[in-house]
């Protein structure tokens, strides 16, 4: 059953494993019917987040969601998938559940451009994460937990998720329910608020992502606003 849920998890019918867990020995059996789709960030929304989150989420962030990558092709990602010169990603793995498996799509094993933003926010992890060999995963794990495994595995994405993002969210007023499905469902709505489509993107999607990328980009005035929601939050607390 459990190689089941892992199939379904790459297929997006399910986002987590009720047997195994988030991690080893932590399997709830419980329904894996996720209750409903999670909510679209708005621009702004996206911008003061972005603005909010640390280096290593940010990156993550800004990455998975103008390429609309599934979370498990994000947890994949090793540094050596990567043409900084031309901006290129290489997508050729999933990862569910700490397992390798293949991409979902023909279309997500090609290349597929990054915006240059997007490739500063990823270097600039790259100067402070330890793990910088081109067969390191991006997101290698650095916890003390993970034994022989430190560095040689991704962090889990819902962990990243659960005590880094939603976290933040809520501190700068985001109250809606997030997951790493957000994002795609946020890059699907502005995509096609520009008169862009998903699906046929091929010719244009550099040009659709850069658009996508300087929209949601935090800009000065949400630094402000960020700054004024932290310094409110200081004083009342």
């Amino acid at each position: 059953m459990s190689s089941v849920f892992n199939h379904a998890i790459r297929w997006e019918f399910t986002d987590r494993n009720p047997i195994t867990g988030p991690t080893k020995r932590s399997g709830v059996r419980v329904s894996a019917k996720r209750e409903r789709t999670p909510d679209i960030l708005d621009v702004q929304e996206m911008q003061l987040l972005l603005a909010a989150l640390g280096v290593r989420e940010k990156a993550m962030v800004f990455l998975d969601m103008p390429s609309g990558l599934r979370r498990g092709e994000l947890a994949g990602l090793k540094w050596e998938d990567f043409d900084f010169k031309n901006l290129h990603v290489s997508v050729t793995r999933s990862l569910v559940d700490q397992h390798v498996g293949p991409v979902k799509t023909e279309t997500s094993r090609k290349l597929m451009p990054i915006d240059e933003y997007v490739a500063r926010d990823l270097l600039a992890w790259y100067e402070v994460t330890p793990y910088k060999k081109p067969s390191d995963y991006v997101w290698a794990t650095d916890a003390n937990r993970a034994g022989t495994k430190r560095g040689k595995q991704p962090v889990w994405l819902s962990t990243v998720m659960r005590d880094y993002i939603q976290p933040v969210a809520r501190q700068i007023g985001i109250n809606k329910k997030m997951s790493w499905h957000t994002f795609r469902h946020t890059f699907s709505s502005i995509l096609k608020s520009n008169g862009e489509y998903t699906q046929a993107l091929s010719p244009h999607k550099r040009a659709a992502q850069s658009k996508v990328v300087s929209m949601i980009r935090p800009k000065e005035s949400v630094f402000s606003v960020y700054r004024d929601k932290q310094a409110a939050s200081e004083v009342t607390s």
